[in-house]
């Protein structure tokens, strides 16, 4: 593992760039925590790829990415580009400042090879305390936590052609959601199984929240079944396909030409394609399904959440107003 750190601050603030030429010297314990530290930031399989909107050499952090797996040793000028890069990518006062890590991950197998950039921004205080003469001496300082980095992308030497595969986080936007996906990195996300599921669920739920109600008559509650059994598709199928989708969960003929003339809007829209068959991602899912949540909003009083059989809800009028009834085996 090689690393090399740069000092980027905001130029906007008046702060400067700070880089260096040599690899850090750090003893095999601190590796180790570095590299669990890196890695530990990615939690999900979303990936993305460069892209630019010229040609795919003109993406600053591609090239430097792609002369680095060619040439490991070159990481020393081309972390500097990447330093420079992320210097005067920041265009919004409100962008921290912080280290830059370069780290170029070796492996035995070629082709396995991981280019990491990561950021550090935020300092929390901490106590370090000293055994004294006569009691503890404790002393204020501030530093960089481990437990959550605030930014960073894990290149891996694979589809080079497309841009690379990347994993990216940002958990520390700023105010500026851009800065580090667009203005720095330049990426978008692949439309990959994880993509393909992702979008699907979503124009699902659009649908069903806003077009379906609009042109049929359909309850809250039958709403709300037809999302469960949406939600239960992706969990128990290894393989999406439109055409199945509509007739298991869809059913009625009109509602699938309604769903698929929106699907073919929202696409135009958002101006992106999801494919009507593809292995569906359970991680995508799993993710995704808090938005698939069924339930019943009756004015300030209840909230009802609907898990499983559609017929055992009825609703109707009285005397008194408008009524849900449920039935049920026991309360639990």
């Amino acid at each position: 593992m090689k690393i090399i750190a740069h000092k980027v601050g905001n130029k906007i603030n008046g702060e400067s760039l700070i880089t260096y030429e040599d690899e850090l010297q750090l003893d095999e314990s601190t590796f180790e925590l570095l590299e669990n530290y890196f890695l530990g930031a990615f939690k999900t399989e979303e990936t993305y790829q460069f892209y630019s909107d010229t040609y795919l050499v003109n993406n600053p952090v591609f090239s430097a990415s792609r002369e680095i797996f060619s040439r490991p040793d070159s990481i020393r000028l081309e972390s500097q580009k990447i330093a420079k890069h992320l210097f005067e990518s920041a265009e919004n006062p409100r962008v921290q400042g912080g280290e830059l890590f370069i780290v170029y991950f070796d492996d035995e197998t070629v082709g396995n090879e991981k280019i990491g950039i990561f950021k550090t921004e935020k300092r929390e205080n901490f106590l370090k305390m000293f055994p004294g003469n006569e009691n503890l001496d404790i002393e204020k300082d501030q530093g960089v936590s481990l437990t959550k980095i605030d930014k960073a992308a894990l290149i891996y030497n694979s589809s080079e052609d497309d841009g690379y595969i990347l994993s990216v986080v940002d958990n520390n936007k700023n105010g500026d959601m851009y800065y580090w996906f667009e203005d720095f990195l330049k990426v978008k996300q692949r439309e990959d199984d994880y993509y393909h599921t992702q979008e699907s669920m979503a124009v699902i739920k659009d649908y069903f929240k806003k077009q379906l109600p609009v042109e049929f008559e359909v309850s809250k509650a039958d709403q709300a079944d037809l999302l469960n059994k949406a939600a239960r598709y992706f969990q128990e199928k290894e393989q999406f396909n439109l055409e199945d989708f509509g007739t298991e969960v869809l059913e009625q003929p009109e509602i699938i030409e309604s769903f698929t003339d929106f699907k073919t809007d929202y696409e135009q829209e958002m101006q992106i394609n999801i494919a009507e068959e593809f292995p569906i991602s359970h991680s995508a899912v799993k993710k995704s399904q808090k938005h698939f949540k069924s339930i019943i909003k009756l004015d300030k009083n209840f909230h009802i959440y609907i898990h499983g059989d559609r017929k055992l809800l009825e609703s109707g009028t009285d005397e008194k107003g408008n009524f849900y009834k449920m039935y049920f085996e026991k309360e639990v």
